[in-house]
Order: C-alpha cells, then structure tokens, then sequence
C-alpha cells in the first residue's frame, strides 16, 4: 500500500468513526445543548462553574442540609418566601408546570428548592405547608439571616433584608433561579420570568449531556 493510499485510508477511517459516533448519539437520543437555544429559554452557563458556601440550612423536615454537598443531580434554587404576594407562587406554579412538561427521566434529575429570604417567618412547618400547596414535590430551605444572605450572595442572588419590626412586611429579592450540577456546583442561572415551553425544550439537553 503507498503512502496516498494509507493517508486516504486513515482519513476514511476517521470518518466512518465520526459518523457512527454521531449517528449512535442520534439513536440514543442523545442531544448536545445549543448555547443560542439556551440563552433564548433564558439559561445562562457560568465559563467556569463556581463552588457554593459551605453552610447548613435547615430543611422543610427539620433535617439539616449541607449546601455545598448537594450532588448527584440537578438542582434549580428559587430564593423567596412563603408570604410573597406575587413573584414566589408565580414562579412555584410555573415550575410545577414545568415539571409536567419533561420527561420523566429528567424530572427526576432535577429538583426544584425555595430557600427562604424571610427566615424570621418562614419556619420548616411552615415551608413544608405552603411548599405543600403546589404538589409537585419541591423542597425548602431555611435557616438564619447570616446564613441565607451567604448563599444568596455566594450565588449572585442578592436580596434585601427586610424590615422585620414592620406589620406584614415584604421582602425584595429576584425571581432567577440558580442552577446547580450534580458536582454541586452552580454551573449557571434561569432569568425571570421564566419561559416554561422553552425551557422545557432546552433542560433535557442540559441535564443529560455527558458528565
């Protein structure tokens, strides 16, 4: 065999290898994600993920949870609180609408979390009742001030704390949603208000792509 001969081989070969990768990935339902379709849902990828704090918060049962030990899959954090008025049970509603619209296999990769900016009012009773309301299996956070201001900040969620000697006060805060990998690390954000077809189009890309 000449040399043109191998060259020409070896370039066939290689192409053979890159077609059947991509047609097995096609087979397999594999889809890589568009960084254009996603910033059109409105996720936002870090260049680089970032650790969270490493703190303890207190759950919707009571049980303390270690912030920076949350892995093995999918996490989206909501900061709000149970009284909001508004952007908190628009938000909840339309992540349980979400979730009806995905697959059942990234539903389960993916788990929803209030962490509560109004730690003063929002006990793990009450988190869990109001958490309840919306059926679709979310979880909560509380925990002190100091504590959810950290993770707040450590996120790039501010919020302003409240006025707590006030009657029926009010808290500021976003409506993005942080998104956390199962490294436990945020790997990025979902810009309010959240746009749920299109989100529902593009998270399963996100959340089975190879680890």
């Amino acid at each position: 065999m000449t040399r043109i001969q191998k060259t020409v081989f070896i370039l066939v070969a290689l192409i053979a290898l890159v077609v059947g990768l991509t047609v097995s990935k096609v087979l397999n339902g594999e889809r890589q994600p568009d960084p254009t379709q996603l910033l059109d849902a409105g996720i936002v990828l870090l260049p680089q993920s970032r650790p969270l704090p490493a703190l303890s918060l207190t759950d919707e049962n009571g049980q303390a949870v270690q912030v920076d030990q949350l892995k093995g899959g999918w996490t989206l954090l909501f900061f709000g609180y149970t009284f909001c008025p508004d952007i908190c049970p628009t938000t909840l509603a339309e992540l349980r609408q979400l979730n009806g619209l995905l697959p059942e296999t990234v539903r389960g990769q993916l788990q929803p979390i209030l962490v509560s900016v109004d730690p003063n009012r929002d006990t793990p009773a009450k988190l869990k009742e109001y958490l309840g309301y919306f059926n679709a299996g979310f979880h909560g956070w509380t925990g002190t001030p100091e504590a959810i201001q950290t993770l707040a900040n450590g996120v790039g969620i501010p919020f302003i704390p409240p006025d707590t000697s006030k009657e029926n006060y009010t808290v500021d805060h976003s409506g993005n949603l942080v998104i956390i990998g199962p490294d436990g690390r945020q790997h990025g954000f979902i810009r309010a208000p959240l746009r749920v077809q299109k989100l529902a189009e593009q998270l399963p890309a996100l959340v089975q792509q190879p680890r």
